[in-house]
């Protein structure tokens, strides 16, 4: 089966042209980072398979996601390549053509953002660069799909396509390339002996690396050596890497007084208007403030509120009494029926009445991404990380873990330096995901109907100060970091398109449901028969169950934090699964028919200050069993693992104790 390779810098619509040219769809956003593996789906018109690799600058990797893109050029033999170039950034971009021109397979550009670059005054020539390049260069807007079906009929015909033939004259460096590719020559199975020699002579580490014990470095270091000495002979005082970077640039050039015309671009644009106030240092974090804080009123206040009463109206009824009905007729057990009725259907519908919520969240959160506003977060926040012991590019792992803590701890791979990429991975499960937004969503609905909104973006203040406070202790007695350079792009802003804003919406909320019907409802079903059961048998009172006698175990360890009781301490302790089985607990323990009668519980069972409490602590205790599995795949340590869970239970102990005992201090009830 033929296999493409999708390459590109960041937020250049890769992502967008995959979801296009596939039968799959991945996640799009317009900021770098989407990417942060190689991804792979099968072509539209079942010619082949396509690779989507993440965004890269350079073949030279600063980071563990970059190095994937080098490594699979190394290691596999791609049928072609679709390099994709923003039009409106083409000289930037083209840096990264070049390397991939010399790779040595069929390839075709993919002239992306045509629409951009002509708003901006700039105009691209492709019948120009594809004489220049003689290479095939298709004008794209990845977006709406235009010039998607071109690719996929050019795709047809790339595994026949002969290689391009592209070779810069390096000048003085050519003589160092010829002898690399003279010891390249013996070794099987490497791709073009030239493409591998530059990259050589350029320090490539994941190159290096894959040819140090079939490659004599010895020799290769005294060859750079001879090189950079010829260099300096002739007046050139580089290396050989910045010699091929200085040619490389120095064509590129004249590839764009060729093939593009800036005439008519334009000094001034939207995208530096609405910079001059999102992004200034004094506002702009207020403005970021205020933006969320609007997003919770939408969420809770405004639309979600009455949406989730509409559904628990339907899963409490209609639903619940068909399900009823249904099981009288069959004749089924009490057993059944109570597992059914009381365990099922309470469970998991507890947590989906909280759809409305969890869905209109993602797609504001969807919107923002493809606005262009979350990179100016993160370069908003760049001082304030910089002074806690990271960069502004950590906190873009920490608003992905808004949606959910595991791709945010995935997306961590972006960040170049390996210690400030662990202190990242393991600061990521203090911001609070949807997972806990329907513990939210019951406790400020009972106890602050009026100010919801505000309550809730308390919460994720509070994870986000809380994981800063803890950067500045880790980064200095745990993991010293090094210095790192703070490097973003800013693409342009846009406005989102209906179709994609609905996609990333979904893609991002099937998450939440694939979990009702998994997760939450094998948790379901497992908190059902200990509430069932207990010493006695079967059919207990609820507090002579296996469930209150473990919850049991926990409620003196809780009292100080104002929930000391077996129904809290068992919430929290099935709560380890998945956040939003504490809901589901809450719901099976009070034996409640709709999401009406579990508030009046609750609000009998707690006071405002003993739900505050309660809800900081299920922000900051320790991550969901999903979470936990993929820090220990990122950091490969079981030790930094268990510390993650650890220090979290030890912080969430902490901070309940301290807002509830201070409350009383201060007299709050």
């Amino acid at each position: 089966m033929s296999s493409f390779a999708l390459v590109g810098n960041p937020n250049t619509g890769k992502t967008s042209l995959f979801n296009t040219l596939t039968t799959s769809y991945e996640y799009v956003g317009n900021w770098a980072g989407v990417t942060v593996e190689k991804k792979v789906g099968d072509l539209k018109n079942g010619g082949g398979q396509l690779v989507d690799l993440p965004g890269i600058y350079s073949l030279h990797p600063l980071s563990r996601d970059e190095s994937v893109a080098a490594q699979y050029l190394m290691e596999e033999s791609p049928s072609a390549l679709i390099n994709i170039v923003d039009a409106s950034q083409l000289e930037r971009n083209l840096a990264l053509s070049i390397q991939l021109l010399e790779y040595g397979r069929p390839i075709m550009l993919g002239l992306n953002m045509m629409d951009v670059a002509e708003s901006r005054g700039i105009h691209v020539d492709p019948l120009k660069l594809e004489e220049l390049l003689g290479i095939p260069v298709i004008p794209l807007v990845a977006r709406t799909g235009k010039g998607s079906s071109q690719i996929l009929s050019m795709l047809k015909e790339a595994p026949a396509a002969a290689m391009p033939e592209f070779k810069l004259d390096y000048g003085t460096a050519e003589p160092a390339i010829a002898e690399i590719e003279a010891l390249l020559a013996p070794i099987p199975g490497l791709p073009q002996h030239r493409w591998v020699a530059l990259q050589l002579l350029a320090q490539n580490p994941v190159i290096l690396q894959t040819l140090e014990t079939t490659l004599n470095m010895n020799a290769v270091k005294e060859i750079v050596m001879r090189g950079e000495t010829e260099l300096q002979q002739a007046g050139q005082k580089a290396s050989l890497a910045d010699w091929i970077r200085t040619v490389r640039n120095g064509y590129i050039d004249k590839l764009c007084t060729a093939a593009m015309d800036r005439s008519s671009q334009k000094p001034h644009n939207l995208t530096e208007r609405l910079d001059a106030i999102l992004t200034h240092r004094i506002f702009g974090i207020p403005i970021f403030l205020l933006f969320l804080f609007m997003l919770f009123k939408v969420t809770f206040d405004w639309i979600g509120n009455p949406l989730s009463d509409v559904l628990d109206g339907f899963i409490s009824g209609p639903i619940s009494s068909g399900i009823n009905n249904a099981l009288d007729m069959a004749g089924a057990s009490a057993f059944t029926h109570a597992l059914i009725v009381d365990g099922i259907v309470a469970g998991v519908g507890g947590v989906l009445v909280f759809i409305p919520q969890i869905f209109i969240l993602f797609l504001i959160i969807s919107f923002i991404e493809d606005s262009g506003y979350m990179a100016r977060v993160s370069l908003l926040m760049d001082s304030l990380m910089e002074a806690v012991g990271l960069n502004g590019k950590a906190f873009i792992p920490f608003i992905i873990g808004f949606g959910c803590n595991v791709p945010a701890v995935m997306s961590a791979r972006s960040i170049e330096q390996p210690k400030d990429r662990l202190l990242t991975t393991l600061l990521i499960p203090l911001m609070s995901c949807s997972a806990r937004l329907p513990v939210y969503a019951l406790f400020a609905g009972v106890f602050f109907q009026s100010h919801q909104a505000l309550v809730v973006l308390s919460m994720y203040v509070l994870g986000i100060a809380m994981a800063l406070l803890l950067c500045k202790v880790f980064s200095a007695y745990l993991l010293k970091n090094e210095a790192s350079v703070f490097i973003v792009e800013l693409p342009p802003y846009r406005l989102p398109q209906g179709r994609s804003l609905m996609r990333g919406t979904w893609e991002k909320g099937k998450g939440f449901l694939r979990k009702a019907g998994t997760l939450i409802l094998g948790g379901s079903v497992l908190i059902w028969l200990l509430s069932y059961s207990g010493p006695g048998g079967f059919g207990v009172d609820m507090d002579n169950s296996f469930l209150a006698k473990i919850g049991g175990l926990m409620a003196p360890l809780l009292a100080p934090l104002g929930f000391g009781t077996w129904q809290s301490g068992s919430s929290l302790l099935t709560g380890f699964l998945a956040k939003e089985i504490v809901v589901s607990t809450m719901n099976i323990i009070y034996h409640v028919p709709n999401m009406e009668g579990l508030q009046g519980q609750i609000a009998l069972s707690f006071t405002p200050l003993q739900a505050f409490s309660f809800m900081a602590f299920v922000l900051l205790y320790t991550p969901c069993l999903a979470t936990v599995g993929v820090i220990r795949k990122e950091s490969s340590s079981w030790r930094w693992t268990a510390f993650s869970i650890g220090y979290a239970v030890v912080l969430a102990y902490l901070i309940s104790l301290i807002i509830y005992q201070g409350g009383r201090l201060l007299g709050w009830s």
